[in-house]
């Protein structure tokens, strides 16, 4: 019987010399596209790549000005980002324009002091010291809260996926009360006071505590504490799990994020961890706070001036730990700050500034159409408003 014999392999061919080259030539262009990267990167970055793809379609002026679009409320209104639009509520209306000024809600109010608490997808507007409560999320309202008529709203936040909703309010019989929303709107805790006032609330990140603000006194002395709860404890418990006090400082905003929660006072910022207890602060007392922001990405934001008048000021960003991260003397009138994502906006006469949380000059934009507010977004873009118009800065 005839054994059959293994074919021999036959040999590989070498590529050929026009693959080699196209090879060699890719292999260049990788080389020289991550040289590029690396020597530009502070223009070359992720944020502006995002850009290019949002708005590649919107038309723009040579320094990135989109065309403007009118609104209804004036620049005494409040003003909001959702997603890529712009929330306007004035005493009388509430309004949500897309990015090119298309309306998409249109809906007649009644509020003295219209407030916005806004995420990226989702904003609460109410009317503080009023009984309006309203949600949007999308281009839709998706909740609305009417309190009673002897009680008035005092603060109302979304935690950051908009999932979650807490409301601080007084109630008749009590010096504060907070509720807590879920998903679906409905109430899943409710935390009644006798003995302090609450001023405000926040929500952790995740949905599952929530801290207070509240306000009393000490001795003789004024004092605020900030006070924890886990919303998974009995209703009838009103003692918190931690508290943290806050001194005799009167606080004027507060957020939770990652790390704990930071609160300003008019005096200074105090972050606090989830637990209670205090991880630093920043004390500017004998200084004016003339704007702030706490919106960035992992730093906060303060304008501060040794006069209430005049146009000195300094601009001051505090890392996680409190401590000073950058700052820098501004000589102009700053008629707006806004901060979020790794940008800072400032806003003078005639001038958009946009720095990093280290206080490199990013962007600057010359020609602002008389623009009097200004809010800026994670990727970079910036809106806009004077009385009447609106636009949005997209940087190049």
């Amino acid at each position: 019987m005839e054994l059959l014999q293994p074919k021999p392999t036959p040999p590989k061919k070498r590529p050929g010399r026009l693959v080699r080259l196209l090879a060699f030539l890719a292999t260049l262009v990788l080389m020289a596209g991550a040289v590029a990267l690396v020597a530009n990167r502070d223009k070359l970055n992720l944020d502006g790549v995002r850009r290019w793809f949002n708005y590649r379609s919107l038309e723009r002026s040579d320094s990135g000005q989109a065309e403007s679009f009118s609104y209804d409320g004036g620049s005494a209104s409040s003003f909001a980002t959702l997603d890529d639009g712009l929330l306007v509520c004035s005493t009388a209306s509430i309004r949500l324009y897309s990015g090119s000024g298309t309306l998409y809600v249109d809906q007649p109010v009644s509020m003295e002091h219209p407030v916005i608490h806004s995420t990226e997808h989702s904003a609460v507007v109410y009317d503080a010291g009023g009984r309006d409560l309203f949600v949007f999320s999308g281009k839709e309202q998706v909740f609305s809260l009417s309190l009673k008529e002897d009680e008035s709203l005092l603060s109302a936040r979304l935690n950051p996926d908009g999932s979650s909703l807490v409301v601080a309010a007084q109630e008749s019989g009590y010096k504060g009360a907070v509720t807590v929303y879920g998903s679906d709107f409905q109430p899943i805790m409710r935390i009644k006071l006798s003995s302090r006032f609450v001023s405000d609330a926040v929500l952790s990140p995740d949905g599952t505590a929530v801290a207070l603000v509240t306000l009393g006194v000490e001795g003789s002395a004024f004092a605020s504490t900030l006070e924890l709860y886990q919303l998974s404890r009995r209703e009838e418990d009103i003692s918190p799990d931690s508290t943290c006090s806050l001194g005799n400082d009167v606080p004027l905003d507060l957020t939770w994020k990652s790390d704990g929660i930071w609160v300003l006072g008019q005096s200074s910022f105090t972050l606090v961890s989830p637990g209670g207890e205090k991880k630093g602060s920043y004390d500017y007392s004998g200084q004016y706070l003339k704007g702030f922001s706490l919106d960035g990405d992992g730093y906060a934001v303060l304008l501060l001036g040794k006069y209430r008048a005049g146009s000195a000021a300094d601009l001051v960003v505090l890392d996680r730990t409190g401590q000073v991260k950058a700052s820098a003397s501004l000589h102009d009138q700053v008629f707006s700050l806004s901060a979020a994502g790794n940008y800072i906006a400032v806003l003078s006469a005639g001038r958009l500034d946009l720095y990093t949380p280290d206080l490199t000059l990013y962007r600057s934009l010359e020609t602002t159409q008389g623009a009097r507010r200004v809010i800026q977004r994670p990727d970079g873009s910036t809106m806009l408003m004077n009385a009447d118009t609106a636009h949005l800065y997209v940087p190049n």
